[in-house]
C-alpha cells in the first residue's frame, strides 16, 4: 500500500450538534458555518501532512478505488499488509499511574513536609509521645489523598467501551467474523441493526438504515443514512453517507468501506485531544499552595527567632531545639487536612441533595468559585422536547398555550375546536409521521414529529384514531437531499399530504389555501416573510401542504411532489426550562457571566439567549464557529471577553472558547453531553456532564453530573461550591487563632525567662482533638443569607482574607495574654509544673470554646447568628470542653501531654479571657461592617 493511502485515510471531520433538520431560511449568511469540512473538524490527526479526502462527499466508487479495494473486499494478504503499516484498529490507552506514586503525592505539600521534619526532631529528642501524634496526623490524610486521587480519570477508558468487539467484512468474496482490532482501511464491513459500527465507514449500499449518533452529537434521535454523497461544506451531523466508530446501528441494514481505523477515526481524535488536556489546577488548590507556603515562612521565622533568642538569654540547645518544635507545631494546623476533606465532603452530600453529582472533592469549592458558565442549550436551558407554539395559515395567524406571546396583534388562540384551516393543516401533520404518543403523554419518534402529535391532540384531533380511519398507500421519509417527507392516502381517490422546509415547499405549491375552498396563486414573499418572522423568534418552522392526485401511485415508484397547495406554516420551539431565567439572573447578581455555546442556529441561540435573560436585548451578535476558528489568539481574546452567544461550534471551537477565558483568568465552568464535549469538559476548571442523557464519556470526562440536565442545578452548586469555602475559611481561622496565640506565648515566655508553658504534645492535643472537634463542627454550617449576592473571589485572594488576617493577630494577641496571665498566676500560687502548664493549655480551650461561635460568620455579629442552625457545633463545644477536662484528671492524658488540675479560682479567670477575646472580635467585625459591603 502507498504512502499516500496512508494519508488518505485520516478522519475529515468531527461531528457536532445540528438542532434544525427542518427549519426556515438562516437569516445568517453562508460565512456563518464552517468554510470546510476541514475548518470543522475537531478529532483530525494534527501531525498528518495533509488532510484526507472529505470521504462523506465521493461517490461510493471513488472511495473504492482511492482506497484500492472492491465490494468482494481485500485479500487476506493486502488486509495484512496494511495491518502492518496502520496498526490494530484499537484506541490508544495511557498505563495507569501506581499505588506508589499516588501515595507519594500525598506528601509533597509544604504543610505535611514540615510535619515531617516534626516527626524526624521529635523521634532524635525521644519525645516519642509527639512523634505518634504528628504520624498519627500523617496517616489519616495520606490515607483520605490517596483515596481521593485513586478514582483515576476514567475518561478514556470509557471510550474504549465504545469500540465494537467484532466486526463482519467481506475478505476473499466471502463473509467472515473477525475481532474488530484487526480491520484495516479499505475493509468491506456489513452492518445490521444492532451492530456497534467498528470503524468510520463511507456507505457503498444502505437500505432504510438509521444510525444513534447521540455520543457524538448530542442528538438523541436515530439519523438516517444513505449512499448518497452530500456538499463538502455540509455541516458534520448532516453527513448522512458517513457511519463512525462507537455509533450504534438503530435499523436496516447496509454495507460500508473502512476509510479510518484506530487513532484516526473521529473518536481516535477525541481520545487523543482528551489524553492532551490536563486538568487545571482548581482554585482551592493554588490557595492551598500559597497558605502553606506562608504557614512555612511563618514556621521558618518563629523557631530561628525562639530558638536564638533562647540561646542567646541563656538557654540550653537542647532546651531551645524543644521549643523551636513546640512553636512548629503550634504554627502548623495539623487538623486542617481533616477538617478541609469533612468540609467538602459534606458540600458533596449537599449537592446530591440538589440533584449534583460530584465526582471529585476539589469539584465541590470550584464551582463556587466560577466566574464564567458556558452552557449548552438543548436539554440543559431548554427542555429537550419540542412543542408547536405558533403557526400561521393563509386565513391568519394562531398560537397554542396561554403564555405563548403572539407573533401578530390578531393571533388565534386555538383550543380544542381550532378553525378549519388550522385543523386542516394539523390532519396533514398527524398522517405525514412516524411519531407516536403513549398512554403516560410522552412520545416516541422524532421531536418534530411528536410535537405535530401533541398540538393536533390539543385542538381536539385524536392522532391514532385518524390514522386508523386513514389509508395510507405510500410513506416517502424525509431526506436531506429532498428536504421533505410526504404521505399518500385513500381519500375519496390518492392524497398526497405533505411537510417539510419552507423554502422548499414553496418551490413545489402553485397555490395556498387556508381552507378548502379558498385556494388563491401562492405569494412565496408573504409565506416565507411569515417564515422568516418565526425563525427570528427562535422557531423551527415547518411548511405544510396537500395535493388530490389523479390515479393510483406506484408504490415502486413513488411520485415526485408537485403543484401543491400549500395549508400553512408551524413553528415550534425547545421551550426553556422552568427556572431557568431566574437562575442566570441569580448568576448575574453573584459576579458570574452566562454563556451559551451550542450547535444551534445563530437565529435560534439568539432568540434563546434574549428570552432567558443570558444578553439583554435580541439583537445581540451571535458569533459563529467560522468566527472562532478565523479568529487569532488575540481575536479570539476579545470575543470571549464580550460575546454572550456561540452558535454553530463544533467541539474544538468550544475548547478554544474555554482555554481563552481561562487565559483571562477567568474559573471556567462548561456543559457538556456528548463524546465530543469531552475534551472541553475536561480542560475546563469544572466540566458538569449531563446525568440524563449524557454519555459515560462525558460522565466520565466531567468533574460532576446534574442528575436532572437542569441549569438551575449548577446555580445551586454555585452556591453550594461558595458555602464550602467559606467554611473552610472559617476552619482555618479558627485553627490560626490557636497557632498565633501559641506563637506569642512561646516567644513571650522566652523574652521573659518563663518556662515553656506547653509541650508539642499539648499544641497537638489542642490543634488535632479539642479543636479538631470544633473545626470539624464549623464545616457544618450552613450557607449565609447573602452567599449568592457576593462576587466571586478574586485569584490573588487566599483562603484566609486580609480581615481575618488581621482578626487572627488581635484574638491571638489576646489569647496568649490571657493564657500567660493563668500561667503567672499558676506559678505565684505555687502549683506543679504540670498544673501550670494545664492551667496555661486550658485558658486555649476554653478561649477557643467561645472563639468557635465568633468564626461562625466573618462580618456578622456572633449574637445575630442563630446557634440552632449548627446543633453540632453546640455539642463539639460541649465534647471538647469535657475531653479536655476528662484528660486533665486521667493518669495516661496527663502523662502524655504533662499537664494536672489546678484550683477551682482559676475558671473564672478563664472565662473572663474567652469573653475578651469575643469583645476584641465583635469590635474588629464592626469596623469591617461600616466600611463597606462584602465582596
Amino acid at each position: 500500500m502507498s504512502a499516500s493511502l496512508a494519508a488518505r485515510t485520516e478522519p475529515c471531520w468531527s461531528p457536532t450538534r445540528t438542532e434544525d433538520t427542518l427549519s426556515a431560511p438562516d437569516p445568517t449568511t453562508a460565512t456563518d458555518r464552517p468554510t470546510s469540512v476541514d475548518q470543522a473538524a475537531g478529532a483530525a490527526d494534527a501531525t498528518a501532512d495533509a488532510p484526507g479526502p472529505a470521504w462523506h462527499a465521493l461517490e461510493g466508487q471513488e472511495v473504492l478505488d482511492i482506497l484500492e479495494t472492491d465490494l468482494q473486499g481485500l485479500a487476506g494478504s493486502t488486509a495484512a499488509e496494511r495491518r502492518e503499516e496502520h496498526g490494530e484498529n484499537r484506541l490508544e490507552q495511557e498505563a495507569p499511574v501506581s499505588d506508589l506514586i499516588l501515595l507519594g503525592r500525598q506528601f509533597k505539600s509544604p504543610l505535611i513536609l514540615i510535619l515531617l521534619v516534626a516527626t524526624g526532631v521529635t523521634l532524635l529528642l525521644r519525645e516519642y509521645a509527639d512523634s505518634a501524634v504528628i504520624i498519627a496526623v500523617l496517616i489519616l490524610n495520606a490515607v483520605i489523598g490517596f483515596t481521593q486521587e485513586r478514582r483515576a480519570d476514567r475518561s478514556v477508558q470509557a471510550l474504549m467501551s465504545l469500540a465494537s468487539p467484532d466486526a463482519t467484512v467481506r475478505r476473499d468474496g466471502s463473509r467472515h467474523r473477525i475481532d474488530a482490532t484487526e480491520l484495516v482501511p479499505g475493509d468491506i464491513v456489513l452492518l445490521d441493526a444492532g451492530d456497534r459500527v467498528p470503524a468510520d465507514l463511507r456507505l457503498i449500499e444502505a437500505s432504510a438504515l438509521r444510525a444513534d449518533e447521540s455520543l457524538l452529537t448530542g442528538e438523541s434521535e436515530p439519523v438516517r443514512k444513505s449512499t448518497e454523497p452530500v456538499d463538502e461544506d455540509t455541516l458534520p451531523a448532516d453527513h448522512s453517507s458517513m457511519v463512525h466508530m462507537g455509533t450504534n446501528i438503530a435499523a436496516g441494514r447496509g454495507i460500508g468501506v473502512a476509510v479510518a481505523t484506530g487513532t484516526s477515526t473521529v473518536l481516535g481524535g477525541i481520545a487523543e485531544r482528551m489524553s492532551e488536556q490536563e486538568r487545571p489546577q482548581t482554585p482551592l488548590q493554588r490557595r492551598m499552595d500559597r497558605f502553606a507556603n506562608i504557614i512555612a515562612a511563618a514556621v521558618i521565622g518563629s523557631t530561628v527567632v525562639a530558638f536564638t533568642l533562647g540561646v542567646a538569654l541563656g538557654g540550653g540547645i537542647g532546651e531551645m531545639f524543644l521549643v523551636a518544635v513546640a512553636l512548629a507545631v503550634a504554627v502548623v494546623p495539623e487538623g486542617l487536612p481533616v477538617a478541609f476533606t469533612i468540609a467538602m465532603a459534606l458540600g458533596v452530600r449537599r449537592m446530591a441533595n440538589r440533584r449534583v453529582i460530584v465526582r471529585t472533592l476539589p469539584a465541590v469549592e470550584t464551582l463556587g468559585s466560577t466566574t464564567v458558565i458556558g452552557s449548552d442549550k438543548t436539554g440543559t436551558l431548554t427542555e429537550n422536547r419540542m412543542s408547536v407554539v405558533a403557526g400561521w395559515t393563509p386565513s391568519g395567524w394562531f398560537h397554542l398555550g396561554a403564555d405563548t406571546t403572539p407573533l401578530d396583534d390578531e393571533s388565534v388562540r386555538i383550543g380544542a375546536e381550532p378553525p378549519d384551516a388550522v385543523a386542516r393543516m394539523l390532519r396533514s401533520g398527524v398522517l405525514a409521521n412516524d411519531a407516536y404518543l403513549t398512554k403516560d403523554g410522552d412520545g416516541g419518534g422524532d421531536p418534530t414529529e411528536v410535537a405535530l402529535l401533541h398540538a393536533a391532540a390539543a385542538a381536539g384531533i385524536d392522532p391514532e384514531r385518524l390514522r386508523a380511519e386513514t389509508d395510507v398507500l405510500i410513506d416517502v421519509p424525509f431526506s436531506s437531499e429532498n428536504r421533505y417527507s410526504y404521505v399518500i392516502t385513500r381519500e375519496n381517490g390518492p392524497f398526497m399530504r405533505l411537510k417539510g422546509a419552507p423554502e422548499r415547499v414553496t418551490e413545489l405549491s402553485q397555490s395556498m389555501s387556508g381552507a378548502d375552498e379558498d385556494a388563491s396563486p401562492i405569494d412565496v414573499d408573504l409565506v416565507l416573510d411569515a417564515a422568516r418572522r418565526m425563525a427570528e423568534r427562535g422557531l423551527r418552522v415547518l411548511a405544510i401542504a396537500e395535493a388530490r392526485m389523479e390515479g393510483d401511485p406506484d408504490p415502486d415508484d413513488p411520485p415526485e411532489p408537485e403543484d401543491l397547495v400549500l395549508t400553512g406554516l408551524v413553528g415550534m420551539q425547545d421551550p426553556p426550562r422552568e427556572g431557568v431565567r431566574d437562575a442566570i439572573a441569580r448568576c448575574r447578581s453573584a459576579g458570574i457571566r452566562v454563556l451559551m455555546i451550542t450547535g444551534d442556529h445563530p437565529a435560534t441561540a439568539r432568540a434563546i439567549a434574549a428570552d432567558l435573560g443570558i444578553t439583554e436585548k435580541d439583537d445581540v451578535e451571535v458569533l459563529t464557529g467560522t468566527d472562532v476558528e478565523g479568529a487569532d489568539d488575540a481575536a479570539l481574546a476579545d470575543m470571549v471577553a464580550t460575546a454572550p452567544v456561540f452558535a454553530r461550534v463544533a467541539p474544538e471551537h468550544k475548547l478554544r472558547i474555554v482555554r481563552a477565558l481561562q487565559e483571562q483568568g477567568s474559573v471556567v465552568a462548561v456543559t457538556g453531553d456528548g463524546v465530543n464535549d469531552a475534551p472541553a469538559l475536561k480542560a475546563a476548571n469544572i466540566g458538569v456532564a449531563m446525568g440524563r442523557d449524557g454519555t459515560d464519556v462525558a460522565r466520565e470526562a466531567a468533574d460532576m453530573v446534574l442528575t436532572d440536565d437542569d441549569f438551575v442545578a449548577i446555580v445551586a452548586a454555585v452556591e453550594e461550591g461558595r458555602v464550602v469555602f467559606d467554611n473552610v475559611r472559617k476552619v482555618t481561622y479558627f485553627l490560626l487563632s490557636t497557632g498565633a496565640a501559641a506563637i506569642a506565648a512561646i516567644l513571650t515566655a522566652i523574652a521573659t525567662g518563663l518556662p515553656l508553658p506547653y509541650t508539642p504534645a499539648a499544641l497537638l492535643w489542642l490543634n488535632v482533638v479539642t479543636n479538631g472537634l470544633q473545626d470539624v463542627a464549623l464545616a457544618f454550617e450552613p450557607g449565609e443569607p447573602d452567599v449568592l449576592e457576593r462576587r466571586p473571589r478574586a485569584e490573588q485572594e487566599g483562603i484566609v482574607s486580609r480581615a481575618l488576617w488581621e482578626r487572627t493577630v488581635i484574638t491571638g494577641l489576646t489569647m496568649a495574654g490571657g493564657s500567660l496571665w493563668l500561667y503567672t498566676y499558676a506559678i505565684g500560687q505555687g502549683l506543679s509544673e504540670d498544673a501550670q502548664r494545664g492551667a496555661a493549655l486550658t485558658t486555649f480551650v476554653v478561649a477557643m470554646a467561645l472563639h468557635a461561635y465568633n468564626a461562625r460568620s466573618e462580618r456578622r455579629s456572633i449574637v445575630a447568628s442563630d446557634p440552632r442552625t449548627n446543633p453540632f457545633l453546640l455539642g463539639a463545644v460541649f465534647g471538647a470542653l469535657v475531653l479536655h477536662i476528662a484528660a486533665l484528671h486521667w493518669g495516661p492524658t496527663q502523662a502524655l501531654l504533662r499537664i494536672a488540675p489546678f484550683g477551682l479560682d482559676a475558671w473564672g479567670r478563664m472565662v473572663v479571657v474567652a469573653l475578651g477575646v469575643v469583645v476584641v472580635s465583635e469590635v474588629h467585625k464592626a469596623f469591617h461592617r461600616a466600611s463597606g459591603p462584602p465582596r
